[in-house]
């Protein structure tokens, strides 16, 4: 290795921002989409977005050297493989993950020291409440929450597929189940399947056209509520992804509590979420980790952590099948007297 070789790694990572920021500016200006049609000049791009001209220019000369647009000789831009994926039209688009990321998000890592000095959210601090609650507060926001969450899960779903035989159970609840991508693939990939998709009432509300779109709603309830005051009754197995790594250790304990006691000595609790391994290894769950510390106030949690917080709520961990992904799926079976 070069004798500056770890200085310049070193300089990458310290600097990251700058790029995370600048695919912010571009998705929020929507420049993938105006390109679809083919290469335009800064000039014309800056007329349709209301920007400076030669400071949008300098924007994607800047992406264009990282693999995001390319410019040719005409000094028109065009889009590049990996910026298809700032469109806003296609499945497994990132573009709100650049929106979410970029803004409230990128907001609250600016204050990671204070959730560092006193273990409390930083997204708390900035925004005086709650994640969940800003959501509820900014529907346009929730939207766009949604739609980064789809296109995050978008390239797990297959892989939890490939993971796990669903086969044998009747009615699935995906409990936190948002938008309804999660119940969706599940009915499509297994007809005899019912589900029922349980979610606060306006996140519900907002999965209603999508379940219709699908063509499920004779196979899918949606019901309304919280799942720290109770969980409906009626499956034989219960889903939680990307659920209980937004909570507390007591409030997770909260919700898998309630489906407990919903639950059947025979039926299943799937929990799906990033396992930490042990070591010094890189792994995406790690930094998800202070995501969750400094945003909703979770956690990512080891395997013996798991195994804690299930024994806890009343469950056996039978085991935990990793995914192709950084995901695993933790299943629990209800634990006898």
């Amino acid at each position: 290795m070069k004798e500056n070789a770890l200085p310049q790694q070193l300089d990458q990572m310290i600097t990251g921002y700058w790029v995370s920021q600048s695919i912010y500016a571009a998705a929020k200006l929507g420049i993938a989409d105006l390109l679809v049609a083919g290469p335009q000049t800064a000039e014309l791009l800056a007329d349709a977005t209301k920007t400076n001209c030669g400071a949008l220019y300098r924007l994607l000369r800047a992406l264009a050297s990282v693999g995001i647009f390319a410019e040719n000789e005409q000094r028109e831009f065009a889009l590049t493989p990996m910026a298809e994926f700032l469109r806003s039209d296609i499945p497994g688009s990132k573009r709100a993950l650049a929106l979410m990321s970029g803004d409230e998000q990128f907001q609250a890592w600016s204050e990671i020291l204070y959730s560092i000095q006193t273990g409390k959210t930083s997204f708390d601090k900035v925004f005086e409440k709650p994640i969940f609650e800003y959501l509820a507060d900014n529907p346009d926001k929730g939207k766009i929450f949604d739609q980064a969450m789809t296109g995050i899960h978008g390239r797990e779903t297959g892989d939890i597929m490939n993971a796990y035989d669903f086969s044998g159970i009747n009615t699935l609840m995906d409990v936190g189940g948002g938008n309804g991508s999660n119940i969706v693939n599940l009915l499509h990939n297994y007809p005899e399947m019912k589900g029922i998709l349980f979610d606060l009432p306006q996140v519900v509300e907002r999965a209603e056209p999508y379940i219709e779109q699908a063509g499920l709603t004779d196979r899918c309830q949606l019901i309304g509520g919280s799942f720290f005051e109770s969980v409906p009754a009626g499956a034989d197995a219960i889903f939680l992804r990307h659920i209980i790594h937004d909570w507390d250790d007591e409030k997770s304990l909260t919700i898998l509590r309630h489906c407990h006691a919903v639950m059947s000595e025979n039926s299943r609790l799937l929990v799906v979420e990033s396992v930490i391994p042990p070591g010094n290894d890189p792994f995406p769950g790690k930094f998800l980790d202070l995501v969750m510390l400094m945003i909703p106030g979770g956690k990512e949690r080891t395997a013996e952590e798991y195994e804690a917080l299930f024994e806890q709520a009343g469950f056996e961990l039978t085991r935990i099948i990793p995914t192709e992904s950084e995901l695993s799926i933790i299943e629990g079976t209800k634990r006898l007297p």
